[in-house]
């Protein structure tokens, strides 16, 4: 007879300290995310303009998302204060995540919006926001980074310049499509 035990979480972990690291990890990758974005960023050839459109768009997320959380007086879930609409830390993962999502493709935009997800569970389950709250940030990172972030397109312009015929110069512009 074989016998098989299956430990699928200690038994001395209690619902709070698990709580307390599930928002730890979400502060994490709270920070990690927009890291992440910029260092993709910069190892596709020094996309400086991906990281320009990134800081404008996270820019006026979380901007936006700080004055809405200031102008709606929205309860809390645990009862902490008054300022639970759009949470700017959330608004911050979420413009991550679809920055890499809209510049790069789903490569890096699917684990990147499940890490967001894992803040966005993170607050809710720690009753630091409504579900709501949460979705509005996530709202307004689509919305700016749909309208500010273009996609990535490597060596999508050229332009060379050298002696023309009959000894003039020349200029070509080739743009791939």
């Amino acid at each position: 007879m074989l016998a098989c035990t299956v430990l699928l979480w200690p038994a001395t972990a209690s619902a709070d300290s698990v709580n307390h690291t599930l928002r730890k990890a979400a502060n994490v990758i709270t920070l990690a995310l927009p890291v992440s974005a910029i260092g993709i960023s910069l190892l596709h050839h020094e996309d400086w303009k991906g990281i320009g459109e990134f800081a404008v768009a996270a820019g006026l997320t979380v901007g936006t998302a700080y004055l809405l959380r200031q102008s709606i007086r929205d309860n809390r879930p645990d009862g902490s204060g008054v300022h639970a609409m759009s949470p700017p830390d959330l608004a911050l993962a979420d413009s991550s995540a679809d920055y890499l999502w809209n510049r790069y493709g789903w490569r890096y935009g699917v684990p990147a919006y499940v890490a967001s997800a894992v803040v966005s569970y993170a607050l809710t389950d720690a009753k630091k926001n409504h579900w709501y709250d949460t979705a509005a940030a996530g709202a307004l990172a689509f919305g700016f980074n749909y309208a500010l972030v273009d996609r990535y397109h490597p060596g999508r312009y050229r332009v060379s310049a050298g002696p023309g015929p009959d000894g003039g110069a020349m200029l070509r512009i080739a743009v791939n499509f």
